[in-house]
């Protein structure tokens, strides 16, 4: 059983989601993909499909680490507008458990007032949803138990973040290698 999720709804950003999840495996870190759609047929923002792992109302939640919301529209308005990931977003939170999101995501975290007091970045123009958040000048920045990034081009940074969160730097620092980055 993972203890990790990735959440899709119609209209994510690819780039964030699908490299997020191939970064983890390569580091032989269970993920789950998440429909919450209720189809585990999902359509992202640039018209790829992907079939995820299993639907929102499958998965018992209680075991869960890291929760990971990726970014695009309208996915991103789609992921605020569901009421039982934002009731897990809260309850992660009270329980000072890592969320990580990107691009357009962390608003999501931002309308549920997780950010607050919190250093926090999204893709430019989304700040005025990073509510209450203090705007980092950053491209990933981590506070407490929140990670953000800024958008698509940093999803590799984003991933090989959680991978080192995760199984530390040396395990980060192997999958870059493989991956031909560096770190």
């Amino acid at each position: 059983m993972s203890n990790n999720f990735i959440f899709l709804a119609e209209g994510f950003e690819e780039t964030e989601a699908i490299t997020v999840v191939d970064l983890l495996r390569r580091a032989s870190i269970d993920v789950v993909t998440v429909s919450i759609t209720g189809f585990t047929m999902v359509t992202g923002s640039h018209a790829i499909q992907i079939l995820a792992d299993a639907l929102f109302e499958e998965i018992d939640f209680s075991h869960a680490e890291l929760l990971i919301l990726p970014g695009g529209m309208p996915g991103s308005a789609h992921l605020a507008e569901h009421k039982g990931l934002n009731d897990l977003l809260q309850l992660h939170n009270k329980k000072n458990k890592n969320i990580a999101a990107i691009c357009a995501a962390p608003t999501v975290l931002g309308k549920l007032n997780i950010l607050q007091n919190r250093e926090a970045i999204c893709y430019p123009g989304f700040e005025k949803d990073l509510i209450a958040a203090n705007i980092s000048g950053k491209t990933l920045i981590q506070d407490s138990n929140i990670i953000t990034a800024k958008g698509p081009a940093y999803a590799v940074d984003f991933g090989l973040y959680l991978v080192q969160l995760i199984k530390g730097s040396a395990k980060a620092k192997e999958v870059a290698d493989h991956f031909l980055y560096i770190l």
